[in-house]
């Protein structure tokens, strides 16, 4: 009986220790490949939010920076390009910026926090393409009355200085406006949304 009674208690330690192996084994395995589904660090900071400064960027300027892999452009607009964004609302297919993709503090005439800004996307909507900027008001041979903006050669969309898509062009949508936030009057962090 002895004999028994040792080899249950023997029987439960080894039980016990196997059980104690098997559960190391499964964490050993499983932490290394829950992790391989995490995003890398490459990955996390491709989509992390991309500080510029725009302090040395002069009234009618164009600067270009990379965010998420996209060009993002930001345009000091100067008086007269604001100007030329309220004339245009007759020839836009959203004057008002109603259906476009952008954050709602950029839902106004001039789809920006601050007017003097535009911060937009600059993928055309139609096929990916990447528009010029013409920002001389002076006809053009796709618009004659033209008051400055982007043209997009591929397929002959155009987008005025908001970026708004003109009517009956084959881009289908504004220029998206990507979530961003003034960090101080020059800086512009873009990718990071504190308004809403």
């Amino acid at each position: 009986m002895a004999d028994k009674e040792l080899d249950k208690s023997k029987r439960r330690f080894l039980v016990a220790a196997t059980s104690v192996a098997g559960g190391v084994a499964t964490g050993a395995v499983a932490v290394p490949f829950v992790a391989s589904m995490l995003p890398s660090e490459r990955a996390k900071a491709a989509g992390a939010p991309v500080e510029v400064d725009v302090g040395a960027l002069e009234p009618g300027q164009m600067m270009v920076v990379e965010w998420r892999g996209k060009p993002v452009w930001i345009v000091h607009r100067t008086k007269e390009m604001l100007a030329a964004v309220k004339a245009n609302d007759n020839k836009v297919a959203d004057p008002q910026s109603r259906r476009s993709d952008q954050p709602k503090y950029a839902a106004n005439e001039y789809r920006a926090i601050k007017p003097e800004y535009l911060v937009v996307v600059g993928v055309c909507t139609h096929l990916g393409c990447s528009p010029v900027d013409r920002f001389q008001a002076q006809p053009e041979p796709f618009e004659s009355d033209w008051k400055g903006g982007f043209y997009c050669p591929c397929h002959g969309s155009l987008f005025d200085l908001a970026g708004r898509v003109y009517k009956n062009k084959p881009a289908p949508d504004n220029l998206p406006v990507p979530p961003y936030t003034f960090a101080g009057d020059t800086k512009i962090l873009i990718g990071e949304d504190t308004k809403g």
